[in-house]
């Protein structure tokens, strides 16, 4: 068992080293870990420089809105900076602080958002009125259990849809190469019923302007899906590219507004590491 330990530890330090960066959290269809994969074990590695960080940018491809046919390609500007252990500032993960912290396990707060809903996206959408940009206060905790590494997370919208949602997800590195790592594992996300009125349900008011039939969407799970990371480096920089496949759960899935429960993303991503 012992042995085991060690080598699973080589193992997930090693993928550490092709780290990569968090993208931006909504409204990608990614698995939740997706956006922090590296960050809580990296420490393991040795001394960490006060600060270091990364800065790049690619492409992503995804639906026009969650439960949509159509997909787009949107630019994905990648921004992640950390101070020692304690802090971080990421377009994927918000602002935010470690409260917590050990060898295999974090636990913190953030300020990160939810950037909504524009009614004027998709013809579908006309009459359903337009989620707004919004704060969300979010606790988060990560902890591994070699080699598996687990990430939990509640976010509370400031604004927006004033709903809660929340996250539960695994995954764990493959080493393909010495610079070459895939990152791979599942996601369940949940939401209040608040949330879930806001983004799949239609009101008596809606109703009268949009296509649709009133629908009451109630709280529970949102959706269920796995995500790919793939990472390749090159001296200081990283090719990095995410895929990820999600059904829609629930009220989500009964929705009305929805065309399609299944849906998926991919981008692709250019990175210097500083």
């Amino acid at each position: 068992m012992k042995s085991a330990r060690v080598i699973a530890v080589a193992v997930l330090l090693a993928a550490l080293m092709q780290a990569r960066p968090a993208l931006s959290q909504t409204p990608a269809p990614l698995a939740n870990w997706q956006y922090s994969v590296g960050d809580l074990l990296e420490p393991l590695m040795g001394p960490q420089p006060t600060w270091r960080g990364y800065a790049g940018a690619g492409v992503a491809f995804q639906p026009v809105y969650e439960g949509s046919q159509r997909y787009h390609a949107l630019p994905a500007p990648i921004v992640d900076i950390r101070y020692k252990d304690l802090a971080f500032l990421s377009v994927g993960e918000g602002v935010g602080v470690n409260l917590l912290r050990g060898s295999f396990y974090r636990a913190g707060v953030a300020l990160t958002y939810d950037l909504g809903r524009d009614q004027h996206a998709a013809t579908r959408l006309k009459g359903l009125g337009t989620i707004g940009v919004a704060p969300e206060a979010k606790l988060f905790a990560d902890f591994a259990v070699l080699p598996f590494i687990f990430d939990i997370d509640l976010r509370r919208a400031i604004g927006g849809t004033d709903g809660y949602i929340g996250d539960i997800g695994m995954h764990m590195p493959i080493p393909l190469a010495s610079n070459v790592f895939l990152f791979a594992g599942p996601s369940v996300t949940f939401a209040s019923g608040r949330y879930m009125q806001s983004y799949f349900g239609v009101s008596s008011a809606q109703a009268v302007n949009s296509q649709f039939r009133p629908f009451d969407a109630y709280g529970g799970v949102k959706r269920a899906g796995f995500g790919l990371t793939a990472v390749y480096q090159i001296d200081q920089w990283l090719l990095v590219s995410d895929g990820a496949a999600q059904r829609l759960l629930g009220a989500a899935a009964r929705s009305p507004i929805v065309e399609s429960k299944a849906e998926f993303s991919i981008d692709l991503n250019a990175v210097y590491k500083f």
